[in-house]
């Protein structure tokens, strides 16, 4: 059966609570019985993780290799920072499909940049929570292809 990791970084475990203006008021826990509702319509199985520490992300992708098939990835503020896990992406060659909740295009300059997206097949950004069944929709189809 096909398998997916879904990745959350920084904050995101404060969702709901933190800048509702920005980020709405769904929490964490929330999206991911959104997800395993889809997971479970697609007929695939996720595993969903959220972590504050960059070190913590980048084992959990190096163990995603062998292990699941493809990546849905928000790294919230890592993703303008962190090189580590642009080369974590890289090193273990799965399909990774970049997720935000906010417009990054649409917010301050720094957010603008995207290490992910060197290393992403794809971006989807804007759409607030409805985005991760977006991504679920597109890592299915870009796996059964």
């Amino acid at each position: 059966m096909t398998s997916i990791l879904i990745l959350n970084g920084p904050n995101l475990n404060l969702l709901g609570q933190r800048q509702p203006d920005v980020y709405g008021t769904t929490t964490i826990a929330d999206i991911e019985t959104t997800c395993q509702d889809k997971a479970k319509a697609l007929g695939v199985e996720i595993r969903f993780e959220q972590s504050n520490s960059e070190g913590t992300l980048v084992d959990l992708i190096h163990s995603a290799k062998g292990r699941h098939d493809g990546i849905i990835l928000n790294a919230g503020a890592y993703t303008h920072t962190s090189i580590a896990l642009m080369d974590a992406i890289s090193s273990v060659e799965l399909p990774v499909i970049e997720l935000h909740l906010s417009n990054i295009h649409a917010r301050e300059a720094f957010r603008h940049v995207s290490y992910i997206s060197k290393v992403a097949v794809g971006q989807i950004c804007g759409f607030g929570p409805a985005g991760y069944p977006l991504a679920l929709d597109a890592m299915h189809q870009l796996l059964d292809t």
